[in-house]
């Protein structure tokens, strides 16, 4: 977990771990209710339904952890073992109860969900935002809480200003996070959503679609893209690693046996960014 994590949350989420003097109850799946402050809204079936084979098998081996509600429980965390024994058409489930405050409950929610990477782009950045409004935390706050960089906790929330079906693109993994965020940087949505369908129709890298918005002129549409020619893809997948790693755009531009790497930057502070990481690997 990144150092940049609060010693307090860092706490939270060790304390989701099961320890041999916790007091284990079976409660009845009628008396469980979903975490309110879940962030993920979709659960794949096929993986409840192995798990559900899981614990037909060997029953539910870690108990799930709950905290009570004004009726019954609520889940902190173990939603997938839940549905799983629903599923089974089970009457109980090993729950251990604790203790937790909304702010921890949300705040726990949402790391797991990250640090696990269960969670598509956009329902990060929709619990990143909740998150933001519910406690009324400033990006930079928010960022020390889920040790990320500020930066990425802005390049999440710029994806809530698509139009929704290219949220719904992203969400399903027809489009990438690269995509959405070339996409984010368009004013009109008009705009956005026919680029948005000529990226899926023509099966366009990150890098081809943000050279195309990049010639782009926003008060025009756009023209018919001409067939791209072939890059090699190794170097499309540095590319792609680098972007991740620096969270912006970068291009290579190989000549023969040399070349060179451009790494793009918006603000001052966003420079200063990313010479803290350069300097980091050096």
């Amino acid at each position: 977990m990144s150092k940049r994590l609060g010693k307090g949350l860092d706490a939270l989420i060790t304390s989701l771990s099961i320890k041999e003097d916790d007091k284990i109850v079976e409660i009845p799946l009628t008396q469980l209710r979903a975490n309110p402050y879940q962030p993920r809204k979709t659960f794949e079936e096929d993986a409840i339904k192995e798990l559900a084979e899981s614990i037909r098998e060997h029953g539910v081996i870690q108990p799930i952890v709950v905290r009570q509600a004004l009726k019954g429980y609520e889940i902190i965390a173990g939603e997938r073992r839940f549905r799983a024994s629903q599923m089974l058409g089970n009457a109980t489930i090993p729950a251990v109860v604790r203790t937790y405050n909304d702010q921890q409950v949300m705040e726990i929610a949402l790391i797991e969900n990250v640090q696990r990477e269960d969670l598509n782009s956009i329902e990060v950045a929709i619990a990143y935002q909740a998150i933001m409004n519910q406690f009324n935390l400033t990006q930079e706050e928010l960022s020390l809480k889920v040790g990320k960089s500020r930066s990425h906790i802005a390049n999440f929330l710029r994806l809530l200003s698509l139009p929704d079906e290219i949220k719904d693109y992203v969400s399903r993994g027809t489009l990438s996070m690269g995509h959405a965020r070339a996409l984010a940087g368009i004013k009109e949505d008009a705009l956005r959503r026919q680029l948005a369908k000529q990226t899926v129709a023509g099966e366009w890298s990150v890098r081809e679609l943000e050279e195309v918005v990049q010639k782009t002129d926003t008060k025009t549409s756009v023209k018919p893209k001409a067939k791209a020619k072939k890059r090699d893809p190794f170097i499309e997948e540095i590319e792609e690693t680098l972007r991740e790693k620096f969270q912006t755009t970068v291009r290579i531009k190989p000549n023969k046996d040399k070349g060179k790497i451009e790494l793009s930057y918006f603000g001052k502070t966003d420079l200063e960014r990313l010479l803290e990481l350069l300097k980091a690997l050096a």
